[in-house]
């Protein structure tokens, strides 16, 4: 299926059973959940369906914001099946994740904030290395293109790519010589990487990587077979790192990588975690 604008909008039958499931875990931000549905309708090549899970408190969830709204319409035009959906009360990130885990069935799944937004592409490519290397989960780096006149060659020194884009099992904690490569995400580093490597149009290169924030494509059978987010009920509600946590463990057994070009793009929108005093990783994997 690959939509087009004819002038008319005519909604379209899937024509196949999705490859993708997109999981969005949303709080507050509607504006930026509104942008992030945006990049998801200029996807193509790909057959992926997308839910949405809201923890925003009070009677309003975000997706009933006119902007969001409009989108979703947009995507249900083009034939993608959405689902909306409010989980409350809030028990943390990592349930809330393995809540979203739970209402998958597609192959892969994209974890996907709700304050990023993919270039067109992005998912076809994404899904293309995730298949081409057989390992536990492709992310994109999120950039912040505010940062584009900002250089920083020393926060890329880590940089490593997978010989011929094979990717192997690795084990990464605090003091292991992969954690030190979690500078590389900082800023626009991944933006300017891929220009100096001039990747050509539609080819990809994959990179060793300590984690992935905000944007991570991961075969839905090994991220369970890993356990997923099922530590979420060892935790405070209060925590962050579960996306660490989990990826480490997948990781362990399945490999997993980075990919340039990243082609997802941080909105640049206040956190809505601040508090980040107790770590997952920590917590979950003793390190």
């Amino acid at each position: 299926m690959t939509p087009r604008w004819s002038g008319e909008w005519a909604v379209e039958a899937p024509a196949e059973e999705p490859l993708v499931d997109v999981l969005i875990p949303s709080f507050g931000r509607p504006a930026e959940l509104a942008v992030t549905l945006s990049g998801l309708a200029a996807q193509e090549g790909v057959p992926f369906r997308v839910i949405v899970s809201d923890q925003t408190e009070g009677e309003v969830a975000s997706f009933t914001a006119p902007a969001v709204s409009a989108m979703v319409r947009v995507l249900e035009a083009q034939g993608r099946h959405i689902r909306l959906e409010r989980h409350l009360p809030r028990r943390g990130l990592a349930e809330h994740r393995e809540y979203l885990l739970g209402l998958a069935g597609a192959p892969f799944v994209l974890f996907l904030d709700n304050d990023v937004w993919l270039e067109p592409g992005s998912l076809d490519r994404m899904c293309k290395a995730l298949r081409a290397a057989g390992c536990g989960f492709v992310g994109s780096a999120v950039q912040g293109l505010s940062y584009l006149d900002d250089r920083r060659p020393h926060e890329r020194t880590e940089l490593a790519l997978w010989p011929g884009n094979r990717v192997q099992p690795e084990r990464i904690r605090p003091g292991t010589a992969g954690f030190a490569r979690w500078p590389l995400h900082n800023a626009a580093n991944l933006a300017h990487a891929a220009a100096d490597l001039a990747v050509p149009p539609g080819e990809w290169l994959l990179y060793r990587v300590a984690w992935v924030g905000g944007c991570v494509l991961f075969d839905r059978e090994y991220l369970v077979e890993c356990g997923g987010f099922d530590f979420w009920d060892q935790l405070p509600p209060e925590h962050a790192g579960e996306d660490v946590a989990a990826q480490w463990r997948v990781m362990e057994r399945y490999g997993g990588a980075g990919i340039i070009p990243s082609g997802a793009v941080h909105l640049e929108a206040p956190t809505t975690v601040t508090d980040r005093e107790i770590d997952a990783a920590h917590v979950i994997l003793g390190q």
